[in-house]
């Protein structure tokens, strides 16, 4: 179901998260610090600083040594930070093309653009966060391994919606009039949704973004946020059963690498809560037979990532005692299968 990475691929991935962390720290920097100008204007005889982002433009107050001092040092940091960002961005053009070579570039690249913009608005991880069969990526990449592709295999991407968390207002400015279609669209010009409010978006070669969301535990107190905009052309999540679980789960922050090479940040569930989630997928009676079974195979593939790459235990401590029981009666299948892949037999 999976082999390890080789030794010379653990420090390949490893130098390309570094170099990635410190280039996605910088590129923060850039857009809460640096973004837009400064200039001095004359007004009545003095000069005030002015401070432009977008179309605002702000003052600062009149030409004086605390007023100089912010100029000074907003003109060298910028200048700085670019010169940062631009060493970071020639050294992971220079990592990619070997992260391909050694297969580690597993994302596919649609997904990665996606999320790439999702985390520069300031979205992932609150509210946003991947489920689904993209969130193997992340499993696979902290354990240190590679899941057969037929496991992984996807086209499509799923992005679960915490209504619980509320944007800042930097946030919904910076998401515009347009909501999460609009950051789709960012990645790729040719996203549409697909019916009017719908929760799925599609690309022109039918790459497909769901927009999903846990049923209200109290439908008499669900406040409707379903969408980040009143947009007609954004997406409005759709209620599933389930996936509160996943929700309420500890979150793993993975940089994983996409199909060209380059890494993106992926925010995950606990992978046991996921396979317990996907377990129990698996057995529901209204499940198509195909999903059911992939299903399955999802869940033990992560089950035994959890117990033998992560030393996760799973006994019902404070990450598991929570779940429902439907949930926590099917731990005992999962860890025992996680543990008895070592007994010399294929994984038929």
């Amino acid at each position: 179901m999976f082999a390890e990475l080789r030794s010379e691929q653990r420090r390949q991935m490893i130098d390309s998260q570094q170099v990635f962390e410190v280039w996605r720290e910088a590129d923060r920097e850039r857009r809460r610090r640096f973004l837009g100008s400064m200039r001095w204007v004359e007004r009545s005889g003095s000069s005030y600083l002015l401070r432009k982002i977008g179309k605002t433009e702000t003052s600062l107050g009149p030409k004086i040594a605390d007023t100089e001092a912010a100029h000074a040092a907003f003109i060298d940091g910028r200048a700085r930070n670019k010169e940062r960002l631009v060493t970071l961005a020639q050294r992971l053009d220079q990592l990619a093309p070997v992260n391909r070579a050694m297969g580690l570039g597993r994302v596919p690249r649609t997904a990665a653009r996606i999320l790439r913009k999702i985390d520069e608005k300031e979205l992932l991880g609150n509210p946003l966060m991947v489920v689904g069969t993209n969130a193997l990526f992340a499993y696979e990449a902290v354990a240190g391994v590679r899941i057969d592709s037929g496991v992984v295999a996807s086209q499509d991407i799923d992005l679960l919606f915490d209504t619980r968390r509320r944007l800042t207002v930097a946030v919904s400015k910076g998401l515009g009039h347009a909501g999460l279609i609009g950051v789709l669209r960012q990645a790729d010009k040719s996203f549409d949704v697909l019916q009017p409010r719908g929760y799925r978006a599609a690309n022109a070669d039918g790459y497909l973004v769901d927009f999903i969301r846990p049923l209200a535990r109290n439908v008499f107190h669900d406040d409707g946020k379903s969408a980040f905009t009143d947009h007609a052309d954004d997406l409005e999540s759709v209620s599933i059963e389930g996936l509160s679980w996943l929700i309420d789960a500890p979150k793993l922050e993975v940089i994983v690498l996409d199909d060209r090479g380059y890494p993106v940040l992926m925010i995950v569930p606990d992978p046991r809560v996921f396979a317990l989630h996907k377990a129990w997928l698996g057995a529901r009676a209204d499940r198509e037979p195909i999903k059911a079974r992939r299903d399955q195979m999802q869940a033990r593939v992560v089950a035994m990532l959890a117990s033998r790459y992560l030393g996760l235990t799973w006994d019902a401590g404070e990450e598991l005692a929570a779940l429902p029981t439907q949930l926590r009666d099917l731990i005992p299948d999962l860890r025992d299968g996680a543990q008895g892949q070592d007994s010399g037999a294929p994984a038929w």
